[in-house]
């Protein structure tokens, strides 16, 4: 998903999403500030509107058909960066700081509890093992992680990951994030307790891996 932001970001697209940012505009008006035709940037809006990126707007000036403005959607204002990690570890530094390590840690892993619950239904329940690690790699994948299953020689299972959500908290808090809200979320999602993590990118490494102990 990161991969697709940067690049609707970029060239013409990128320049009208901008526009978009600071007001609406028509597609001519798009046309005269990029200096392109206004068959381009309708073109252009046409297939933004298509994934869902910008709306039209009808508002009527004086006498006259009502003029067609294009506004972002929200989709779109979700592909301009954001900070959110700035204040996640801001306030974790001052939980930390007023309650101890203990009653954040308890927080991360009942946050983590109930994000679970929120996307369980997507989790079949049932099945082996490696089914339902497959089904939570998918479930994962959708909510920005890069995952694979890995299966070694010796018939272990394990969950790859190379791309972390939290990476910045991560960084910034290795132990909150990593091993007890990143280890309870895939517990919680899997259905059973019995996950170790070998690696983690918090912790420096290139990837977070989780070992399934097989029952």
């Amino acid at each position: 998903m990161a991969a697709i932001e940067s690049i609707e970001l970029e060239g013409t697209r990128g320049r009208i999403l901008e526009e978009l940012a600071s007001a609406p505009r028509t597609a001519r008006d798009l046309a005269k500030k990029l200096g392109i035709q206004e068959s381009a940037a309708r073109g252009h809006l046409s297939r933004m509107e298509d994934r869902g990126l910008v709306v039209p707007s009808f508002r009527r000036e004086g006498v006259g058909r009502p003029r067609k403005r294009y506004i972002l959607t929200g989709r779109g204002q979700d592909l301009f960066p954001k900070n959110y990690d700035l204040i996640l570890d801001t306030v974790v530094d001052e939980l930390l700081d007023r309650e101890g390590e203990g009653y954040v840690s308890a927080l991360f892993a009942e946050a983590a509890e109930r994000m679970a619950r929120e996307v369980a239904h997507e989790v079949q329940k049932g099945g082996s093992t490696e089914e339902r690690a497959k089904n939570l790699v998918a479930v994962l994948n959708r909510l920005g992680f890069r995952c694979a299953i890995e299966r070694s020689s010796q018939g272990q299972i394990r969950i790859v990951r190379t791309n972390c959500i939290f990476r910045h908290s991560a960084l910034s808090h290795p132990y909150l994030l990593c091993d007890v809200f990143d280890k309870h979320l895939t517990e919680a999602l899997l259905g059973q307790t019995g996950i170790d993590l070998e690696d983690s990118i918090g912790r420096g490494g290139m990837r977070c891996t989780h070992l399934i102990q097989l029952r």
